[in-house]
Parts: C-alpha cells; structure tokens; sequence
C-alpha cells in the first residue's frame, strides 16, 4: 500500500498517473489523501482509496497511514504562517503517525542545499531541510528528493510573458543554477516508492539536464515563443513589500527572500550533475508543451 499527498498538486498528479500505470505490475495498492475528492477524476476515484482531509491534521494521517508500506510526503505551501511553522508544524502529525504504523519507506519534496554553510539561512529551504529531519526521525527508511527551482514556476509569469514580453525573479541575470520539471520529480518518487530496496535516510538530487541562468531562459523562450522575452531582475525588498501587501504572513515572505538571496549566493549549486542526478526534460521542450500554451491561452 502506497499513500500519496497532495495528488491533485503539480507534482501529485503526475506521480499518481505514474503510479496507477505501474501499479497493477507490482500488486501494488493506493491511498490518496485530498481535501476535495472531486477535483479527482471519476476514472481516479474508481482505483484508488480516498481519505478525505487536510495530511496535516492528526486524525487523517492516523487513518491514511495504518497498513501503509511507503508515503509520498509532499507541504503544501501555506503563506499564512511562518516557515518552520509551515513546514515542520505541519509535518509533525504525520511524523508521529508514521512511527506509530511502522510504515517502512517515505519520499519527501524537499530541497537542496543540505550540508552547505547557505543551509542555515535560506528561509523556506532551511525550513524543508528541518523537515527532512523529522521524517528521517520516524525509523522509516526516508529518501529526500532535493529539488532546485521548477520550470512551472514560470507560469506565474505566464500573464506578464504575453502582455510584457518580460518575466521576473530576484537572482544575477547570469546566475546559472539547476531547474526541473516536476514530471521529472515525480518520475524519481515513483521509482523510489514502487522498488522499496532502500533503507536508511538520504537526499536523492534531481537536477534537470543541464544548469540555466535567467538569461538563458529569456533566449530559450524567445526561440520557443517566436517573440521576445527578457529578464528584469526584482530587487527583494520590493519582492518582500509586495507579497506583504497581498497579505501573506511577514515571516513566511522573508523566507522567500532569505531563500531566493541564498540561490543567488549559489545554494543550488553544491551538487555535481551526474546520470542518477540528471532528469531528462529540457527547458526547451517544457516551453514547447507547457509554457507555450499558457502564454498564447
């Protein structure tokens, strides 16, 4: 039995397609936990078990996790409160739940930067590394998928792309880092949770195939697009009084500029790309599939 997290988010979905694919191959079982079983498709709801609730609240995770063998763990983002609050108060009750089941292998979204000395001051990163921690206290064996930025984040930017010809972000224009698809991340947690040989805890790189600076991407989607995109770099104190003003919590917003000050300090850059460590979609192809379509919708 497999439980999954948020199987309606970007990377949920894709591991739950994945998972019910392979599934059958494996006699493997599924149990999702959602707070809306509707935005399930019906076809979904047919094969699956369904706990419905919030996987940060004690009594859900209780249920969902008793006869479970592996957990896809994945935080919500939650604005509202501050990130270790976020992160690690949220993770709490599944932590306990886990260690009272004995569930026996969990893979958790996590992100990299563990182990360098960037770790103990980027804001939302170093909150998910607390995390890390917790799962990993739990005696099941933990496998943390440590992820730099995603591609999808760039849908955002999907408006301002298509009226502007601009997107945004807080980094060097020449900062090259890793970025990743989250298909690609949800390809890695199905492998890890359907071939449970693993033991013990660890992080497990997903790296996208090669590294890209904000101005490679604008070239990108300029050839992608068929008209011009640029770069515009946002200072981060404007970043930080804007989301404040839209009302998210003063220090889950300085997180986000702590993390997005410590990428551009090189966080992201601490880990060598390898073939276990690269993932196979390209910026140019998730332009042609992904973004393409949003910017011209």
């Amino acid at each position: 039995m497999i439980v999954i997290t948020a199987p309606t988010g970007n990377i949920g979905r894709h591991l739950l397609a994945l998972l019910l694919e392979s599934a059958p191959a494996h006699d493997e079982e599924l149990r999702v936990i959602v707070r809306d079983p509707a935005r399930l498709p019906d076809a979904v709801r047919e094969r699956v078990e369904v706990i419905t609730g919030s996987h940060g609240d004690a009594g859900v995770v209780d249920r969902a996790f008793e006869g479970a063998d592996a957990v896809f763990w994945l935080v919500p983002p939650d604005a509202s409160l501050a990130p270790q609050d976020a992160y690690c108060g949220f993770t709490r009750p599944a932590a306990k739940a886990l260690a009272a089941h004995g569930v026996g292998h969990v893979v958790g979204v996590s992100a990299l930067g563990s182990g360098t000395p960037l770790a103990d001051r980027a804001g939302l990163v170093t909150a998910s590394l607390a995390m890390d921690g917790l799962l990993a206290d739990t005696g099941a064996a933990y496998r943390a998928l440590a992820n730099p930025s995603f591609f999808e984040n760039l849908l955002e930017e999907a408006g301002s792309i298509r009226e502007k010809g601009v997107f945004t972000d807080a980094v060097d224009a020449d900062r090259k880092a890793p970025l990743v698809a989250v298909a690609d991340i949800a390809a890695v947690a199905a492998g890890l949770l359907l071939e449970r040989s693993w033991t013990g805890s660890d992080s497990v790189p997903v790296l996208g195939p090669q590294d890209l600076s904000p101005n490679d991407l604008a070239r990108i989607m300029t050839e992608q697009l068929g008209r011009p995109v640029r770069y515009e770099r946002r200072p981060l104190d404007e970043l930080y009084t804007t989301l404040v003003g839209h009302g998210l919590h003063e220090a889950f917003v300085q997180g986000i500029a702590d993390m997005k000050r410590a990428k551009d300090e090189g966080l992201d850059a601490g880990v060598a790309r390898t073939p276990d460590t690269a993932s196979r979609t390209t910026f140019e192809r998730w332009c042609a599939e992904t973004l393409k379509p949003a910017v011209l919708s």
